[in-house]
């Protein structure tokens, strides 16, 4: 299922910064296989907003003369920048992630954001002290504006926080939980159990087929945006819950929960052995499995058929256009022995 638009569609970007040999601060992109940044002004599968983002905060760094952080030697300030941008609405998060508590001149940097920035919603500030190359510390302070933006998929409206699970390509995603609500076959009467749920977009998309969805994410704050998803959109009959997915499947097998259909997004290393063997115990009609790498996904599928779960349906999505990585709908059923 090809993009319509191939331009313009990332509502997210991670900006590495790092100094450059003249002394100069770089933005941009990691060359291939490497750390190594090069400079860029503008990125044609971004939204001009972004562009305007970058550009405003390396003017105030190179004005404010604050520090860049140093990968070798783990001292310097700046990390990253952070961006995030809702499509239906047009909200704007920028999020500059530091070595330390904050930056110097913090109100200077808002006001630079909020006379180059249209539609700017929210600047956070997020703590990352660790030498490692996971871009998100574990604390986040708003600076500025609010602690989320709001978008709307599949009609709903979802807050999107900076640690917030969310595809990157907002029109095609609604194309593809499309897809992924038709393998599903809810008539109303079944219990929908969504592993790696994010913030519940797929899950909340389905729920008014569904008796019950249960949704099960490891990230604290999607779960608490999940919640707050499902209470803004006035839907009752979802439960959220902060565990790992193989965990939480466990622990529902033994609470006798006995999901109808089983939703899987789980990261590009695809699913552990463990969670497909509880879930192939939970025994569900059906199994939609949402990839965003081929090599797992195929990997999985034969585990699965190993268990009595056949194939049935494979529909791959253009989420990411211009780019080689694809996103995959699959419909498996459990075939009766």
């Amino acid at each position: 299922m090809g993009a319509e638009n191939p331009d313009h569609y990332r509502n997210k970007a991670q900006i590495p910064i790092g100094q450059g040999a003249d002394g100069k601060i770089q933005m941009g992109f990691y060359a291939s296989h490497s750390h190594r940044i090069i400079n860029s002004n503008e990125c044609y599968l971004q939204p001009h907003e972004f562009t305007a983002a970058m550009n405003a905060f390396k003017h105030w760094a190179e004005k404010t003369g604050e520090d860049v952080y140093n990968e070798k030697t783990g001292k310097g300030r700046l990390r990253h920048l952070y961006l995030r941008r809702a499509g239906a609405t047009g909200e704007v998060m920028v999020c500059v992630v530091v070595n330390g508590n904050g930056v110097h001149n913090e109100p200077e940097l808002v006001e630079t954001l909020r006379k180059s920035v249209p539609n700017l919603k929210s600047v956070i500030i997020n703590v990352n002290r660790e030498k490692t190359n996971v871009i998100l510390g574990k604390k986040c302070r708003t600076v500025w504006g609010s602690d989320y933006i709001t978008d709307t998929l599949c009609g709903l409206n979802f807050r999107i926080s900076p640690k917030s699970f969310y595809q990157v390509n907002r029109k095609q995603a609604q194309r593809l939980y499309s897809i992924a609500g038709e393998y599903a076959g809810l008539t109303g009467e079944e219990t929908l159990l969504d592993l790696y749920c994010g913030t519940g977009t797929i899950g909340l998309s389905m729920a008014k087929k569904a008796k019950k969805i249960i949704g099960v994410e490891i990230v604290e704050q999607a779960v608490e945006d999940a919640r707050k998803n499902a209470a803004e959109n006035g839907i009752e009959n979802a439960e959220f819950i902060c565990a790992d997915a193989a965990k939480a499947a466990l622990m529902l097998r033994n609470r006798r929960v006995i999901p109808d259909v089983v939703v899987l997004d789980p990261p590009r290393k695809g699913c552990d052995a463990s969670l497909i063997e509880t879930i192939y115990k939970m025994a569900p009609k059906r199994v939609v499995y949402v990839s965003c790498d081929p090599a797992t996904l195929a990997r999985d599928l034969k585990v699965f058929a190993k268990l009595g779960y056949k194939t049935q349906c494979i529909t791959p999505v253009d989420m990411f256009p211009r780019t080689s990585h694809v996103e995959t709908v699959v419909l498996m059923s459990r075939v009766e022995k």
